[in-house]
């Protein structure tokens, strides 16, 4: 019959076998860490405005799951012009007389334009059309849209830029050269005019237009919001949208501090070089992905917004100031607006004492009662769950109680 051993007949384990044992324990011990530690995402504690009207809910849904606070703000509409004149005419004058190319740049107006002329009667002559003529897709959406209908395109950037369009077209030589170019809400000036300085006879083809929103509500709300603060950052994916956006806060007078807060506080982020064209041209710079996509969009937001929040070590923890909510070790706390502003203020200068009448010209509409000092940093050390972190200096103000190293080090600065 088996017998157990008795703890005192196992044989020892060997060095090996320790080593392996003492990894195992150490991996449980992180895999219990990790279990204990909520995963907030690395955008928690961050508002990102989004001002596109194609596709917004699925960035905002990519962006909240990575812990975002999504301020969704339409900043144009799309009108489609399927019965447009201008359209129709556009296209009788290239069914007449055929062009030489055709630059295709939006997957969604290539297929609007064939089904407005499927509407007219017109859509197999079109593609009749369009079987023989050098075929330009501005990137892969628009390759898509040409091949589900029967056509192939016969190149296309690998930049997705009409840039890099633009500069093959030049190269072949245009002059004397009929060319259809299908506009994508908004006159492409710069490369039309390239074009007919080049010799080249150009037809604009008027899709759909841009149109500000039927609600600027919203618009206006996000506007106040960054120009504020209140947002940690703004994306834009369409160039009209941005420029839709900048020509509404130079309605409101509100152009001058919008610049500013995209200048410092709040980042742009662009899904590329064409979007971030109108914001380029008021001196703002943007970041983007290489991948024109919004996932790595998105994916850039991860990166630079976390990298942008301020870690202290205050008192024993580690602090990090995200946009809407502190990150004390771990944990995730929600600050209210005031207090956020109390903390910044604190932060500027950590570990020195900041005075009661400087925290309160930094607490918005909070007057001049010293009191509503008292009562936003009594509601901030609640939102903390750590009230040692913020020390009272009698008759002074207040400051964070910075840990010494590194207030020897601040001190050093």
């Amino acid at each position: 019959m088996y017998e157990e051993q008795r703890p005192e007949q196992r044989p020892e384990p060997r060095p090996e076998q320790r080593a392996e044992q003492r990894s195992e324990q150490r991996a449980e011990q992180r895999a219990e860490q990790r279990a204990d530690r909520p995963d907030h995402g690395p955008l928690a504690g961050f508002t990102v405005g989004v001002t596109a009207a194609r596709r917004a809910d699925e960035l905002g849904a990519l962006l909240q799951r990575r812990g975002a606070a999504v301020m969704h703000a339409p900043a144009l509409r799309i009108v489609p012009l399927s019965d447009d004149s201008e359209l129709l005419a556009a296209t009788k004058q290239l069914l007449h007389e055929a062009p030489d190319i055709v630059v295709a740049t939006t997957a969604i107006g290539f297929r609007g334009w064939v089904e407005a002329a499927d509407g007219w009667g017109l859509g197999e002559d079109l593609l009749d059309t369009l079987r023989g003529v050098e075929l330009l897709a501005r990137g892969p959406k628009v390759k898509g849209a040409i091949r589900a209908q029967g056509l192939t395109e016969e190149w296309s950037p690998s930049s997705e830029s009409m840039a890099e369009v633009l500069d093959r077209l030049l190269e072949e030589g245009v002059e004397g050269r009929r060319i259809a170019v299908q506009l994508h809400g908004e006159p492409l000036p710069g490369f039309v005019e390239s074009l007919r300085a080049a010799g080249g006879d150009v037809v604009g083809v008027p899709v759909y237009r841009w149109m500000p929103p039927e609600d600027i509500a919203p618009v206006d709300r996000l506007l106040d919001a960054t120009v504020t603060r209140g947002v940690d950052a703004l994306t834009f994916t369409s160039a009209p949208a941005a420029a839709s956006l900048l020509g509404r806060a130079e309605d409101r007078g509100l152009l001058p501090e919008l610049l500013a807060a995209l200048s410092h506080d709040v980042l742009p982020a662009c899904v590329g070089p064409v979007t971030a064209l109108p914001l380029q041209a008021r001196g703002i710079d943007t970041v983007q992905p290489e991948r024109f996509r919004l996932g790595p969009l998105v994916q850039v937001l991860c990166q630079e917004l976390p990298s942008r929040a301020r870690t202290l070590p205050i008192a024993g923890h580690r602090v990090e100031i995200r946009g809407h909510a502190v990150l004390v070790d771990d944990t995730l706390r929600p600050v209210p607006p005031a207090g956020m502003s109390l903390l910044r203020a604190l932060s500027r200068r950590p570990g020195w004492v900041v005075a009661r009448a400087e925290l309160l010209r930094a607490l918005p509409g909070a007057g001049k009662d010293e009191h509503a000092v008292e009562t936003a940093m009594a509601r901030l050390r609640t939102a903390l769950g750590a009230p040692k972190l913020i020390q009272t200096v009698v008759k002074r103000g207040y400051r964070l109680a910075l840990d010494p190293v590194a207030d020897s080090k601040y001190g050093d600065d």
